[in-house]
């Protein structure tokens, strides 16, 4: 079985509304997807995340805008003649039935001729390395088996967009590191159009070409992974990618044109250049260096001191958590065999480069 480029199709959403009854779930969404492209909906339970998947599908209540794929709005469509296949969380599978006859089943209701059915079946099977199983039934196989089977039933029928519905939630943290890596070879063989559902920021970052993180039904930021980590629009993205530090205060600029930040409780930070926005400083615990009381602080780095409030091991990296002027700071410190950790109470000074310091507009 083959696919290109050519059999995806971009996905454009205009302006799209979904309520139940009184509850307003999708605000105002507008987004376009290149045919291709893999692509993640990000965010807290409750965001709107698999409401916009399931919408795009053609489940759940009537939305308002328009949904496009390949330039055609299949809004008012039924879910059969939107060309999208979907992967849910939970397989559904049928129990009664063999692998083979699990994948076959949607074009055999399309009425596809036997032949032709058995060709695309053997060469999907074959794709996701279950070929040898084919005569057996769900039940006599692994979580990750029952998932490359789901897989395999929805891309035999060869849609225009593979919708992805936080397919690797039931698995375990091991096998779903190795599903995921599947799921993402498998999509670059098939240059399918892909949208991927997942509260999972690392599953995001790491399967994605571009992801939109939502929160209450509204898009807060769209982009590629690492842009989105390193430059978010607003306080919500900084914080729900990663860990960040946040500190809330004034900005002042000086006659020199440089711009000092004071924090809520009197920390002080020089951050050079006048950043471009008002906001709060945001900077990551892997960018605060770590050390004993008293260190000399480099050229054009910001100087903290506090005291060492509590430590995690995680093994390959040492997490502290720093009081500095009643702001708790985290710093993650990558571990070395031999290394010595500090002490809880133990006077530290923090630094941080001024490259590092974001300022971050509010929610």
């Amino acid at each position: 079985m083959t696919a290109n480029i050519g059999n995806s199709a971009g996905v454009v959403i205009n302006d799209l509304n979904l309520s139940f009854g009184e509850t307003h779930v999708l605000k105002g969404v507008n987004l376009s997807i290149e045919a291709g492209e893999f692509f993640a909906f990000l965010g807290p339970s409750g965001s709107g995340k698999s409401t916009l998947l399931r919408a795009i599908a053609g489940f759940g209540p009537r939305p308002t805008g328009r949904i496009l794929i390949d330039g055609e709005d299949i809004a008012d469509q039924p879910p059969w003649k939107r060309n999208v296949g979907m992967v849910f969380q939970s397989y559904a599978l049928w129990p009664h039935m063999t692998v083979h006859k699990n994948v076959a089943f949607g074009l055999e209701e399309r009425g596809v001729p036997a032949p032709e059915i058995k060709r695309r079946v053997d060469a999907v099977l074959d794709m996701v390395g279950l070929i040898d199983l084919a005569e057996r039934r769900p039940s006599q196989l692994s979580g990750g088996q029952q998932q490359r089977i789901a897989l395999a039933r929805t891309v035999v029928v060869e849609p225009k967009v593979l919708l992805l519905d936080e397919p690797l939630s039931n698995l375990d943290a091991n096998l779903r590191v190795q599903m995921r890596r599947e799921i993402r070879d498998l999509q670059k063989e098939l240059r399918l159009t892909t949208i991927f559902v997942t509260h999972d920021q690392e599953e995001a970052n790491t399967t994605s070409d571009r992801m939109a993180v939502l929160d209450e039904g509204v898009i807060q930021q769209v982009g590629a992974p690492v842009e989105l980590y390193d430059k978010p629009s607003n306080l919500f993205v900084a914080n729900f990618l990663g860990s960040a530090n946040v500190l809330q205060g004034k900005m002042s600029v000086g006659k020199d044109r440089k711009c000092k930040f004071q924090s809520e409780n009197g920390v002080a930070i020089n951050l050079g250049a006048q950043p471009p926005n008002e906001g709060a400083v945001v900077f990551r615990p892997q960018n605060v260096r770590i050390s004993k009381a008293g260190t000399n602080c480099k050229a054009g780095n910001v100087q903290f001191q506090g005291t060492v409030g509590h430590m995690e091991f995680h093994g390959n990296i040492v997490r502290y958590g720093v009081d500095v002027s009643g702001h708790l700071i985290l710093i993650d410190e990558t571990h070395q065999r031999g290394s010595v950790l500090f002490d809880i109470g133990a006077s530290v000074d923090l630094q941080v480069k001024q490259g590092q310091i974001m300022v971050v507009p509010g929610h």
